[in-house]
């Protein structure tokens, strides 16, 4: 599981804003998934995908790396921000462009 967690963290620690989903950004696998990418797309930031789905060893060691039970998950300069209710609640809040910005992740011209 080491070898797992190690390729995990760096895909998190490599990538300003990466989202472990089910499925791709243009054909996302579940509901939750394309709640997710919608969201980010409608923040305009760039992001990185991990499709679970192709492999077996990053679904499951995803769950324990975040100690977190379901996938979509969301993490932004290397630290967990949530699966797709905890995105939807920040952003509607505000607080998921204003970590955006704070984490200094411009939205795309």
């Amino acid at each position: 599981m080491s070898d797992v967690n190690a390729r995990i963290g760096d895909i998190v620690s490599s990538n300003d804003v990466v989202l472990f989903m089910k499925g791709t950004p243009l054909f996302p696998q579940c509901g939750f998934s394309s709640r997710a990418i919608a969201i980010l797309d409608h923040l305009g930031v760039s992001y990185e995908t991990v499709d679970v789905l192709q492999d077996m060893e990053i679904r499951q060691g995803i769950k324990t790396f975040s100690d977190w039970p379901t996938i979509p998950q969301l993490y932004v300069k290397g630290e967990f921000v949530g699966g797709s209710d905890i995105m939807m609640e920040m952003y509607e809040a505000g607080e998921l462009h204003q970590l955006m910005t704070d984490s200094g992740i411009a939205a795309q011209a």
